[in-house]
This record gives C-alpha cells, structure tokens and sequence, in this order.
C-alpha cells in the first residue's frame, strides 16, 4: 500500500500551499481518497481533513522512430489539521 504515494511535488505553487498546510504528492491512478487518506495518516501519524485530487494530462514522448506516452499519474493535494506537519525533505 505505500507504493500508492510515488513522490512529493515540488514546485513554486506547492511551495505556497505549504504555508497553508497543504502538501501535493503524486500517487497511483488506481489509488482513491480514502486509500490515501488511511495511508498518510498511519505512516506520518497525522490528522488530515480534506484532500482535492486531480489527473494530470497525458505526455507523448518520442525516442528515435518510436513514440510513447509518459507515465501518468494522480495529483492529491492533502490538508492537514493546523497543529500537524510532515517533514519535507
């Protein structure tokens, strides 16, 4: 199950959620809210309260005279109680 979450998101946009408490990871496609939700709050020991998800678009990618797509993932931008925080390495 903690194969679910693949990375954390790091960008100026993700660096403004943060000070709103929120953190971005990119996860599974087959993963839901609830798997998430379950999964963060027993690894970090957390409380979250409210996640937002979204599919990101489809990339073609070429090498030489083949074309493919990128690998596809689901964004979940994560809330957390004001009094809880994940260390952001």
């Amino acid at each position: 199950m903690i194969d679910y979450i693949k990375s954390t998101v790091r960008n100026r946009n993700t660096i403004r959620l943060l000070e709103k408490n929120q953190y971005t990871f990119d996860v599974d496609p087959k993963a839901t809210k609830t798997e998430v939700k379950r999964l963060i709050e027993g690894v970090f020991g957390v409380k979250v309260i409210g996640m937002n998800s979204k599919r990101l678009p489809i990339k073609q990618k070429r090498k030489g005279p083949t074309a493919g797509y990128a690998v596809r993932y689901k964004r979940m931008i994560v809330t957390l109680n004001s009094t809880d925080s994940i260390p952001v390495i």
